[in-house]
């Protein structure tokens, strides 16, 4: 068995906190009995049948202040957003107007404590690539109680990549940075302990966490789900959504045959001979948001029971230690997923909610639509679809040019409040007054910069 001491030797002098350590070296003594993580479909039953958020949830102003004050509200902020061609902070992408992600969010939590009086608490999981631009943003809401590290980061650890090979910490002269990775947002727990943070918490009186991602701008705090949460008495609490077809390799819920647990189950723990199974939303017909509810003094009790570390399934990626050079030494990296605590936690349990609670922003296609006029900010900062709507997203398709974040500017940004569907293939450029009605396509094959006039189009494909 290899040493796990130049690990922790490693990681000391990096000021790793403990509790990342022993997270850390328990994934690294899994991998070191060959544990894949593998959930077979044989172990595993569907599970199909959740409680509606409909059937309990409620309108704004029925929060109740003392449930608020005991709440805190934590948002991951750890992504780059690379493969949409950002080198800083996804969140700090604008999205309506001047307003970033991060701007949206203040705003939401700004309004809940205006409107009820109760001091909601706010928590940015930043990694050490999001931190700095993150909170000198967040400076503007100095007079708000809404900036500085030591009221609203709690940060993201890291992790050292393993020498496929050696199984001994990687080595990579050429950028030090390189022998380090992110632990997944599975981290989430060791950080809220080894930071301090969850005692802190604990001690202002605060019982309730509300985790979901930045770029998530469905998930918002919902009155329902807080006294709901509260009146189960659940130690955690899982948002899940019905599966469609562009959900299929996302984590989906299962039971465990040998003892009737919920678990989450990721594509990455899935066998090859079972990927079909896996893909099949019929039956497995609810997937993860990433939106969770968590009683902390439950995760502190666990976390002791468990001597310090949540006992969360290990993943295995195997990848090359300079992600940009595939000739680069073979690594291991290892993370764990936040959700996957559904099967830690005993009692634990998901509600079925609208799709409406999950719009995360993942591409530019997804972008171009929020910023357009079928998505509206309501007053408690809410980003929602326009009542027109009726609950149907637009369906935005954009050719490669598109795909990086740079090549919507300029692009502008047609009404899509009547729109199906919008399909842009090739260079164009939208003037203003454009209107979109049904589905309509706008084809050049030029490669020549058309501009499109303004006026309605309806059901019509238009080749430039």
């Amino acid at each position: 068995m290899s040493d796990f001491s130049p690990f922790r030797e490693k990681m000391e002098s990096a000021a790793v906190t403990e509790a990342a350590i022993r997270a850390f070296e328990r994934n690294y003594e899994s991998l070191l009995r060959n544990e894949s993580g593998m959930i077979p479909e044989n172990s595993i039953s569907p599970c199909d049948h959740l409680p509606q958020l409909d059937d309990f949830s409620s309108g704004a102003e029925d929060f109740d202040p003392a449930l608020l004050a005991q709440t805190v509200v934590i948002k991951l902020n750890g992504g780059l957003g690379t493969s949409m061609g950002l080198q800083k902070a996804k969140s700090l992408l604008p999205v309506k107007g001047e307003d970033t992600f991060l701007d949206i969010i203040a705003h939401q939590i700004l309004h809940l404590r205006q409107e009820t009086g109760a001091n909601v608490r706010f928590l940015l999981m930043n990694s050490f690539s999001t931190s700095q631009d993150t909170l000198d943003h967040m400076e503007v809401y100095a007079d708000q109680d809404l900036s500085g590290a030591e009221k609203i980061e709690l940060m993201q650890n890291q992790i050292p990549k393993i020498d496929a090979q050696t199984l001994a910490p990687v080595v990579w002269e050429k950028n030090e940075s390189s022998e380090w990775c992110p632990p997944g947002h599975g981290d989430l727990y060791a950080a809220l302990s080894g930071s301090g943070w969850l005692d802190a918490l604990l001690s202002d009186g605060v019982k309730y966490a509300f985790v979901s991602n930045s770029d998530n701008l469905g998930a918002v705090l919902d009155a329902g789900l807080l006294r709901y949460f509260a009146d189960t008495n659940k130690p955690f609490l899982m948002e899940a959504t019905q599966r469609t077809e562009a959900d299929k390799k996302g984590g989906h819920l299962a039971i465990r045959k040998e003892d009737g647990q919920l678990l989450l189950r990721e594509v990455a723990q899935c066998p090859e001979e079972d990927i079909d199974e896996f893909q099949n939303i019929g039956k497995h017909c609810y997937f993860n948001t990433n939106s969770l509810w968590i009683r902390l003094d439950a995760l502190k009790d666990l976390l002791k029971k468990e001597n310090g570390v949540l006992p969360l399934p290990m993943i295995q990626n195997k990848k090359t230690v300079d992600p940009r050079d595939s000739q680069s030494t073979v690594v291991y990296q290892l993370e764990t997923a936040m959700g996957a605590a559904i099967e830690s936690f005993p009692g634990s349990a998901a509600v079925c909610v609208p799709r409406s609670r999950f719009a995360p922003v993942k591409t530019t296609s997804d972008l171009f639509a929020i910023r357009s006029d079928a998505y509206v900010q309501e007053p408690d900062g809410r980003i929602a679809l326009s009542a027109q709507r009726q609950g149907r997203q637009p369906i935005i398709v954009l050719s490669e040019e598109y795909k990086l974040v740079d090549s919507l500017e300029g692009l502008g940004v047609p009404s899509l409040l009547k729109a199906d569907k919008l399909t842009i293939l090739g260079p164009v450029r939208f003037s203003d007054g454009v209107s979109i009605v049904g589905d309509v396509s706008f084809i050049n094959e030029s490669g020549e910069t058309k501009w499109i006039a303004g006026g309605t189009y309806q059901d019509e494909q238009i080749v430039l």
